[in-house]
């Protein structure tokens, strides 16, 4: 059974809902979704209803759009923060997807079954120079022109700040990624890169704060991983760092893609996965999409 990977939907968009109602059943095959589907439960609803039927299983992970704290849903408060986070895996159960609040989930391939671990681990500003602080991270990428839209509308509450929700969910991972045997072959996807030296936005470097945290930057060398999931960058590739795969699977906003091309030309095969690269050549830069 082949597995495949998406992100970054952005049902918020026409072009992007009409899309998603074009893609072709594939009931022998599994799809992750890697968080940034839209900002609404109506809309994870409308994704849902549109992708279950069609895949044997569908995994996902939020992103930061899913945590806006929004009046969008018809006849819902303004849910923030866990309670929001929540209500968006309330939904998924609805449906039968599989989260980050979900047992991991093992999945066939030819070399033996595959756990697939869904994870929620946000970012906490890390991902900037030596020489910035963390109190002066945010005003260092303003200097530079950016600031995200996270910042006005994510509330972590319970926790303080994203810094520690950040940490309550990294250390959730852990122990639950600790509790597998220690040779289980592993699939991990998380909305955020990984690794910072994989954050590649030319024209907003400094929006690297808002996009993941150095406390997984070697968890794929902490685990048996195969294949590290994430999206939220638009910037579709597949990278690889000590032998292993880093795919990133996002769509984007509708000038980030073709519609030409479907979005159904935007899937990535996980498993089984493209050949390795030759030896000695798995660069930063190993293929685009």
């Amino acid at each position: 059974m082949k597995l495949f990977a998406i992100s970054d939907l952005h049902l918020d968009f026409k072009v992007n809902r009409n899309a998603l109602s074009e893609i072709p059943e594939m009931k022998d095959s599994g799809l992750i979704t890697g968080g940034d589907l839209c900002t609404s439960l109506d809309h994870l609803r409308h994704a849902l209803d549109v992708l279950c039927p069609k895949f044997a299983r569908v995994f996902w992970v939020p992103g930061n759009h899913e945590l806006w704290s929004s009046k969008q849903d018809h006849s819902q408060e303004m849910l923030r923060g866990m309670e929001k986070y929540m209500a968006l895996i309330n939904v998924c159960r609805e449906y039968g997807v599989l989260t980050p609040e979900d047992p991991f989930h093992s999945w066939p391939s030819q070399d033996g079954p595959v756990v697939i671990a869904p994870l929620f681990i946000p970012y906490d500003y890390s991902f900037r120079p030596d020489d910035v602080s963390l109190e002066g991270a945010v005003d260092w990428a303003m200097e530079g022109g950016v600031l995200c839209s996270d910042e006005r509308l994510i509330d972590p509450s319970p926790f303080p700040s994203m810094i520690e929700w950040c940490e309550q969910r990294y250390q959730y991972s852990i122990e639950r990624l600790d509790a597998l045997a220690p040779d289980t072959p592993l699939v991990l996807v998380n909305h955020f890169p990984f690794r910072q030296d994989l954050v590649r936005i030319r024209r907003i470097p400094r929006f690297s704060i808002w996009c993941g945290t150095k406390r997984t930057e070697a968890l794929h060398q902490r685990y048996n991983v195969q294949t590290v999931v994430s999206g939220h960058l638009h910037m579709r590739v597949t990278d690889y760092r000590d032998g292993v795969r880093f795919e990133e699977v996002s769509l984007g906003y509708p000038r980030d893609w073709d519609q030409g091309k479907g979005m159904n030309y935007y899937f990535r095969e996980i498993i089984p996965g493209p050949a390795p690269p030759p030896e000695g050549n798995i660069g930063p830069f190993w293929r685009f999409f």
